[in-house]
């Protein structure tokens, strides 16, 4: 042993450190006093430790604290003597020290850890006066607090029942409601109000409610969320519609709060449309009758006159044919005023139970010997027995004048469909026409597809007088006259049509073969097919794109709507949980429903698509603008039909995939 050491701290054959330094004096310099700094630090950590453990008697394990002391000593002798082997080679005696070192490390780590848990168990004294003193309060005020603990319980009892049926009004509620603090920002948002808006409820809160508004509404009405009142709202598409907000304030913690309650006013204000829409075409109709009705009475005496004075003019061949010219024109103006009459509905009619089919076939018959040859007439027919009841001479005319505005809306010539099938209108074709009475009709349609018409023609096509022809070529009294023979006959008439498509005109008549049909909804309106699946809806119109989404969100569908084809095909690319896409087929934007179909299956190949148009499938496949297995739902729809296409879609697309 002690010849081991003797060769262990025999240096006369070593050379001093500083020498691999090529006694640099910079190098040397630098180790000495980064050296000797490092084990001032050292020395400086014991004689804080030896204060700590003298100082604080309480301590347990204070041996640990020493054994620390010690391994941080022998690591400050280790730098002393790194400055002394740079003269002086006694690297023997710094490997001894360094030895030491290392067993006083493993010694203090090793007694340190298993001691950690024991010594953060230990309270200290500050902690143990702390318990003492809650201890003796909790003792004097044991009975007061129980009594306390029982109001508390049942003051929160309350608070519990109250908030539980607050949250209830406001989560079933079907308003929208919100709160909202002094700078505008949403504090609440319930479900009615991100069906209404389209956004989630974490997407608006903190936001300012201004979000909701147009701009240039929200700097016009600074304080429309103060004061309520009507005005628009906008949703996350950025599409308007028209709401009523009712604003209530209250104090917060000192803090104003605001709670404001919107209600949508789509379906009022389309009502109000269609109710002055009625009354303007009442009184239109009151003026007309009252108007033809004396007017017959002129033509009567100028008729009578004429035919009495050709019976005196029979010597005079020149001048009788100026009266019998007299005659044709006063029977040409009572033909006139028999329109009129048809229109304010003042006419004789004779109802009667009438086969659609059969007169539609009989029609096409005349049709044929009647229109330019360059017209192609078709007839169409739903299952069934179909029989309508109204008069028939009236309805006969009514088709015939159809058919003749048709064949001017191609003057170079084009396909005439007579069709007829049994159909439904239910409550939400009412919002659109709250004067039809919902139930079961006998639907006689009649389509070209010639030039079309403006929704400005449409709006004034049933207006006696009103035509878009050439002078001389049409007395505007046709649609009128339909018009006027469908309401007389409690029925209902109306007009679908697109620029470069063409016109679809229906008439609905009572369903003779129905017994009791109106005002009745077939049962399986209320047994639709549902689903769960984000339907993406592409419709310009906001009104029809409103009625839309809530009978789709009726259906359990979730609902993302876009106002035109660019905007659903940003959602398509941006939203990979859409599974069907809904659209309409004519939209502004230069991209048709066709085209926005065939895009978006280029990015979602399979993607389910049902189109939405008011002319029928086979129509839109005769002229070419349509593939035979497409899903085109006719407008109108009642839902259980468009519950029926929506899963048609989905099946047909789960088929593929499967295949």
């Amino acid at each position: 042993m002690w010849a081991f050491l003797q060769r262990l701290l025999d240096s006369s054959m070593l050379s001093p450190h500083g020498i691999c330094l090529l006694w640099e004096p910079e190098l040397i310099w630098l180790h000495v006093v980064s050296d000797a700094l490092i084990a001032a630090a050292y020395f400086s950590i014991p004689f804080a430790l030896a204060i700590l453990v003298t100082k604080r008697r309480d301590l347990k394990f204070g041996w640990v604290y020493w054994a620390f002391a010690v391994f941080i000593m022998a690591c400050g002798l280790t730098h002393i003597l790194s400055i002394y082997t740079l003269w002086v080679p006694a690297y023997g005696i710094e490997g001894l020290v360094k030895a030491l070192t290392a067993a006083a490390s493993i010694f203090t780590a090793g007694a340190l850890w298993p001691l950690l848990p024991k010594i953060l168990t230990i309270p200290s004294p500050f902690e143990l006066r702390q318990v003492q003193a809650a201890l003796q309060e909790e003792e004097t005020k044991n009975r007061d607090t129980s009594m306390l603990l029982r109001q508390v319980s049942e003051a929160q009892r309350a608070l519990r029942e109250s908030v539980a049926r607050l949250s209830a009004v406001v989560e079933t509620a079907v308003d929208g409601v919100m709160l909202f603090d002094a700078d505008d920002r949403i504090l609440l948002f319930n479900p009615a109000c991100e069906r209404l808006f389209g956004y989630r409820a974490d997407e608006v809160l903190n936001q300012n409610v201004k979000l909701l508004l147009p701009a240039d509404q929200g700097a016009a009405h600074e304080n429309y969320f103060r004061d309520g009142g009507e005005g628009l709202g906008v949703r996350k598409d950025g599409s308007t519609f028209p709401v009523d907000l009712s604003v209530g304030g209250a104090l917060q913690d000192g803090e104003p709060i605001f709670v404001g309650i919107v209600h949508d006013l789509t379906a009022r204000k389309l009502t109000e449309q269609q109710l002055q829409q009625a009354q303007k075409m009442e009184a239109v109709g009151q003026l007309s009758g009252g108007i033809a009705h004396d007017f017959n009475n002129l033509l009567t005496v100028i008729v009578s006159n004429a035919e009495h004075l050709s019976e005196q003019l029979k010597a005079r061949p020149d001048l009788r044919r100026f009266a019998e010219d007299i005659c044709q024109s006063g029977e040409r103006g009572a033909e006139l005023t028999q329109r009129l009459l048809a229109f304010s509905r003042r006419q004789f009619l004779q109802p009667q139970a009438i086969d659609c089919r059969q007169l539609l076939d009989s029609m096409h018959k005349l049709l044929k010997r009647t229109l330019r040859e360059n017209i192609e007439i078709k007839t169409a027919f739903g299952p069934g027995t179909i029989l309508a009841y109204a008069d028939r001479a009236q309805l006969e005319s009514g088709v015939l004048n159809l058919a003749l505005n048709a064949q001017d809306a191609m003057p170079g010539g084009g396909h005439l469909t007579l069709s007829a099938e049994i159909s439904s209108i239910d409550d939400h074709y009412r919002t659109l026409h709250p004067e039809v009475i919902s139930g079961s009709y006998a639907l006689i349609s009649v389509t070209d597809d010639g030039e079309g018409m403006t929704a400005e023609v449409i709006e004034h096509a049933f207006e006696p007088f009103f035509t878009t022809k050439e002078v001389g070529k049409g007395s505007g009294l046709g649609l009128s006259m339909v018009y006027g023979f469908a309401k007389q006959s409690n029925g209902h008439v109306s007009i679908y049509s697109e620029s470069g498509l063409g016109t679809t005109v229906r008439i609905y008549l009572p369903n003779a073969a129905a017994e009791h049909s109106l005002g009745t909804v077939p049962d399986s309106e209320h047994a639709v097919p549902r689903g769960h699946e984000t339907v993406l809806i592409a419709e310009d119109d906001p009104f029809v794109r409103s009625s839309v989404i809530l009978r789709v969100e009726a259906l359990g569908y979730r609902v993302i709507a876009a106002v035109n084809g660019s905007e659903a095909l940003h959602l398509l690319r941006t939203n990979a949980d859409i599974d069907l896409l809904f659209t309409d087929i004519i939209m502004p934007g230069g991209m048709s429903g066709w085209d926005l179909g065939d895009q978006a299956r280029q990015i979602r190949p399979g993607l389910p698509v049902v189109f939405s148009s008011g002319y029928p499938l086979e129509t839109l496949v005769d002229q070419g603008r349509a593939h035979a297995q497409s899903i085109v739902l006719t407008k109108p729809y009642r839902t259980a039909e468009l519950a029926k296409r929506l899963r048609e879609a989905l099946a047909a697309s789960v088929a593929s995939s499967a295949g």
